[in-house]
Protein backbone atom coordinates (compact mmCIF):
# COMPACT_ATOMS: atom_id res chain seq x y z
CA UNK A 1 0.00 0.00 0.00
CA UNK A 2 3.08 2.25 1.06
CA UNK A 3 5.34 2.64 -1.53
CA UNK A 4 8.23 5.55 -1.77
CA UNK A 5 7.78 8.01 -4.96
CA UNK A 6 10.86 9.14 -5.89
CA UNK A 7 10.27 12.00 -7.75
CA UNK A 8 13.72 14.03 -6.24
CA UNK A 9 15.83 11.14 -7.26
CA UNK A 10 16.27 12.70 -10.55
CA UNK A 11 17.13 16.19 -9.80
CA UNK A 12 13.22 16.89 -9.39
CA UNK A 13 11.28 18.91 -6.77
CA UNK A 14 10.37 16.74 -3.50
CA UNK A 15 6.59 16.41 -1.77
CA UNK A 16 7.82 17.12 1.66
CA UNK A 17 4.93 15.42 4.06
CA UNK A 18 5.16 18.29 6.98
CA UNK A 19 3.65 16.81 10.50
CA UNK A 20 3.19 19.18 12.89
CA UNK A 21 1.05 21.16 15.47
CA UNK A 22 -1.53 23.73 14.38
CA UNK A 23 -1.29 25.25 17.97
CA UNK A 24 0.07 28.89 18.66
CA UNK A 25 3.54 28.55 19.63
CA UNK A 26 6.19 30.67 20.97
CA UNK A 27 9.25 31.56 18.70
CA UNK A 28 11.78 28.96 19.81
CA UNK A 29 9.33 27.09 17.80
CA UNK A 30 7.89 29.15 14.80
CA UNK A 31 11.17 30.42 14.21
CA UNK A 32 12.92 27.19 12.97
CA UNK A 33 9.62 25.95 11.34
CA UNK A 34 9.41 29.14 8.86
CA UNK A 35 12.99 28.97 8.02
CA UNK A 36 12.58 25.21 7.02
CA UNK A 37 9.36 26.38 4.92
CA UNK A 38 11.09 28.85 3.38
CA UNK A 39 13.79 26.95 2.30
CA UNK A 40 11.26 23.99 1.09
CA UNK A 41 9.70 27.51 -1.08
CA UNK A 42 12.78 28.62 -2.39
CA UNK A 43 14.02 24.90 -3.49
CA UNK A 44 11.09 24.36 -5.62
CA UNK A 45 9.80 21.90 -2.92
CA UNK A 46 6.08 21.10 -2.45
CA UNK A 47 4.51 20.92 1.30
CA UNK A 48 2.34 18.04 1.85
CA UNK A 49 0.89 19.10 5.19
CA UNK A 50 -2.18 18.28 7.14
CA UNK A 51 -4.12 21.40 5.78
CA UNK A 52 -4.36 22.97 8.81
CA UNK A 53 -4.99 27.09 8.68
CA UNK A 54 -4.17 27.82 12.32
CA UNK A 55 -0.93 27.92 14.31
CA UNK A 56 2.17 26.33 13.60
CA UNK A 57 0.72 24.35 10.26
CA UNK A 58 -0.29 28.14 9.04
CA UNK A 59 3.12 29.48 9.62
CA UNK A 60 4.74 26.93 7.51
CA UNK A 61 2.16 26.95 4.70
CA UNK A 62 2.52 30.53 4.24
CA UNK A 63 6.34 30.34 4.79
CA UNK A 64 6.23 27.90 2.02
CA UNK A 65 3.73 29.82 -0.45
CA UNK A 66 5.89 33.04 0.07
CA UNK A 67 8.92 31.41 -1.04
CA UNK A 68 7.34 30.13 -4.03
CA UNK A 69 6.58 26.37 -3.03
CA UNK A 70 3.31 24.65 -3.69
CA UNK A 71 1.20 23.55 -0.75
CA UNK A 72 -1.05 19.88 -0.54
CA UNK A 73 -3.25 20.15 2.13
CA UNK A 74 -4.58 17.09 3.57
CA UNK A 75 -7.36 18.14 6.27
CA UNK A 76 -9.88 15.32 7.89
CA UNK A 77 -13.37 15.57 7.75
CA UNK A 78 -14.05 16.39 11.27
CA UNK A 79 -11.70 19.85 10.88
CA UNK A 80 -12.61 20.30 7.09
CA UNK A 81 -13.97 24.03 8.65
CA UNK A 82 -10.31 24.91 9.80
CA UNK A 83 -9.20 23.55 6.50
CA UNK A 84 -6.88 26.52 4.32
CA UNK A 85 -8.60 27.62 1.26
CA UNK A 86 -6.49 27.06 -1.82
CA UNK A 87 -6.18 27.31 -5.71
CA UNK A 88 -4.53 25.68 -8.20
CA UNK A 89 -1.87 24.84 -8.57
CA UNK A 90 -1.98 23.82 -4.66
CA UNK A 91 -4.43 21.13 -3.90
CA UNK A 92 -6.88 20.38 -0.56
CA UNK A 93 -8.03 16.91 0.33
CA UNK A 94 -10.41 16.24 2.73
CA UNK A 95 -10.01 12.30 4.36
CA UNK A 96 -13.07 10.54 6.24
CA UNK A 97 -10.99 9.69 8.81
CA UNK A 98 -7.56 10.13 10.95
CA UNK A 99 -6.59 6.85 9.41
CA UNK A 100 -7.09 7.63 5.54
CA UNK A 101 -5.69 11.09 6.10
CA UNK A 102 -2.21 9.75 7.27
CA UNK A 103 -2.23 7.14 4.16
CA UNK A 104 -2.83 9.95 2.22
CA UNK A 105 -0.12 12.27 3.84
CA UNK A 106 2.78 9.41 3.27
CA UNK A 107 1.57 8.28 -0.15
CA UNK A 108 1.43 12.15 -1.48
CA UNK A 109 5.06 12.62 -0.25
CA UNK A 110 8.44 11.72 -0.77
CA UNK A 111 10.01 12.46 2.44
CA UNK A 112 8.60 13.44 5.84
CA UNK A 113 9.57 16.02 8.63
CA UNK A 114 8.16 16.23 11.84
CA UNK A 115 8.54 19.06 13.97
CA UNK A 116 7.32 20.02 16.86
CA UNK A 117 3.57 18.71 18.42
CA UNK A 118 1.63 17.35 20.66
CA UNK A 119 0.11 13.82 20.68
CA UNK A 120 -1.87 14.15 17.05
CA UNK A 121 2.15 14.82 15.92
CA UNK A 122 3.56 11.57 18.26
CA UNK A 123 1.16 9.26 17.09
CA UNK A 124 2.05 10.40 12.96
CA UNK A 125 5.87 10.32 13.53
CA UNK A 126 5.52 6.86 15.16
CA UNK A 127 2.84 5.30 12.57
CA UNK A 128 5.22 6.28 10.45
CA UNK A 129 8.30 5.44 11.82
CA UNK A 130 6.57 1.95 12.42
CA UNK A 131 5.52 1.44 8.65
CA UNK A 132 9.19 2.53 7.72
CA UNK A 133 10.61 -0.87 10.25
CA UNK A 134 8.79 -2.88 8.19
CA UNK A 135 9.46 -2.02 4.94
CA UNK A 136 6.20 -0.51 4.02
CA UNK A 137 8.38 2.93 2.56
CA UNK A 138 11.87 3.87 2.57
CA UNK A 139 10.98 7.31 2.40
CA UNK A 140 13.56 9.62 4.14
CA UNK A 141 12.27 11.05 7.29
CA UNK A 142 13.54 13.90 9.78
CA UNK A 143 12.39 14.73 13.19
CA UNK A 144 13.36 18.39 13.39
CA UNK A 145 14.44 19.16 17.23
CA UNK A 146 13.47 22.81 17.53
CA UNK A 147 14.95 23.97 20.78
CA UNK A 148 15.50 20.54 22.18
CA UNK A 149 11.72 19.30 21.96
CA UNK A 150 12.40 16.05 20.80
CA UNK A 151 15.69 15.50 23.52
CA UNK A 152 13.77 12.98 25.41
CA UNK A 153 12.17 11.45 22.74
CA UNK A 154 16.10 10.91 20.80
CA UNK A 155 17.42 9.52 24.19
CA UNK A 156 14.38 6.80 24.23
CA UNK A 157 14.85 5.78 21.14
CA UNK A 158 18.51 5.06 21.57
CA UNK A 159 17.56 2.77 24.46
CA UNK A 160 15.12 1.33 22.79
CA UNK A 161 17.79 0.44 19.93
CA UNK A 162 20.52 -0.05 22.73
CA UNK A 163 18.56 -2.53 24.31
CA UNK A 164 17.41 -4.38 21.28
CA UNK A 165 13.77 -3.48 21.01
CA UNK A 166 14.73 -1.87 17.38
CA UNK A 167 15.06 -4.62 14.54
CA UNK A 168 16.96 -2.19 12.51
CA UNK A 169 19.48 0.84 13.44
CA UNK A 170 18.30 4.01 14.46
CA UNK A 171 19.91 5.61 11.48
CA UNK A 172 17.97 3.86 9.41
CA UNK A 173 14.59 5.05 10.91
CA UNK A 174 15.21 8.74 11.49
CA UNK A 175 17.73 11.56 11.32
CA UNK A 176 17.69 14.08 13.70
CA UNK A 177 18.34 17.45 12.52
CA UNK A 178 18.94 20.49 14.89
CA UNK A 179 18.35 23.11 12.57
CA UNK A 180 16.27 23.84 9.27
CA UNK A 181 18.75 23.88 6.74
CA UNK A 182 20.20 20.28 8.12
CA UNK A 183 16.83 19.10 7.62
CA UNK A 184 16.36 19.71 4.47
CA UNK A 185 19.82 19.11 3.31
CA UNK A 186 19.53 15.77 4.56
CA UNK A 187 16.61 15.20 2.82
CA UNK A 188 18.06 16.42 -0.76
CA UNK A 189 21.17 14.34 -0.16
CA UNK A 190 18.63 11.39 0.44
CA UNK A 191 16.88 11.61 -2.60
CA UNK A 192 19.72 12.37 -4.96
CA UNK A 193 19.07 16.50 -5.31
CA UNK A 194 21.58 18.11 -3.84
Amino acid sequence: MFHPVCAGSYGEAMNICVFLSAADLPDRYTRPAREFAELLGKGGHTLVWGGSESGLMKVVADGVQEAGGRLVGVSVDFLAAKAREVSAPDEMVIARDLAERKALLLEKADAVVIMVGGTGTLDEATEILELKKHGKHTKPVVLLNSDGFYDGLKEQFRRMEDEGFLPVPLTGLVFFAEEAVGALAYLEESMGTR
